[in-house]
């Protein structure tokens, strides 16, 4: 996992990376996932929003992760690794940006030139100049913009509707995972709504 300030540099070190090439225009999501989007994927330059669960949003980037794709996680200051790693994102390819402050647009950008999948949680309401700028580096690098929160022309929506805990019995155990119920729509292949229920961690319980 690197630093803020690693992270940084590796960002910006690698401005030149090129737009993903015919045939990689789009990156694998969990099995549970895959009904909630077009074609079951994510497709490359999108922006994805996330309302309800930071844990769904960063499940985005568990198969990505998985297959080799770098990710990041912005503005998120309490995010606790295990997890992360329960939701099946590999650690090793996940840059970390706990508290970016009021320069979190700056440093999604420059995630954004690097890396495949960006999740950020912006720490106060969004400027629509931002929306613009940031959707558009994400078009233009072929990169993943996830965001934990509202997101104005987001190119798919996922939002929460009911959750469910599992793992207590009665007066004992201890919660082992949550069920979600997802919608989702957007723009063009989106339009038209989906809906699914979503383990996290991605394994249901044992019955």
């Amino acid at each position: 996992m690197l630093s803020a300030r690693s992270v940084r540099e590796a960002a910006l070190g690698e401005v030149t990376r090129p737009v993903s090439l015919a045939g990689e225009q789009s990156l694998p999501v969990l099995p549970a996932l895959q009904g909630l989007l077009p074609g079951g994927v994510l497709r490359r330059g999108s922006t994805v929003a996330v309302v309800g669960s930071t844990s769904l949003a960063l499940a985005l980037a568990a198969a990505p992760s998985a297959t080799g794709s770098w990710c990041a996680a912005v503005g998120l200051p309490s995010l606790g690794l295990v997890a992360v790693a329960e939701l099946g994102v590999d650690l090793d390819r996940l840059a970390l940006v706990r508290e970016p402050g009021e320069s979190w647009p700056a440093v999604v950008a420059a995630l954004l030139d690097a890396l495949d999948v960006v999740v950020v949680r912006p720490p106060g309401p969004v400027r629509s100049s931002h929306v613009r700028r940031l959707a558009a580096r994400a078009r233009e690098r072929g990169a993943v913009l996830v965001a934990a929160c509202s997101w104005e022309g987001a190119d798919v929506c996922l939002g929460v509707t009911g959750s469910e805990w599992h793992g207590l019995g009665a007066g004992h155990g201890h919660l082992r995972s949550r069920r979600l119920e997802v919608t989702s729509r957007g723009r063009g292949a989106a339009v038209r709504p989906r809906h699914a229920g979503v383990w996290l961690p991605p394994s249901p319980p044992e019955t």
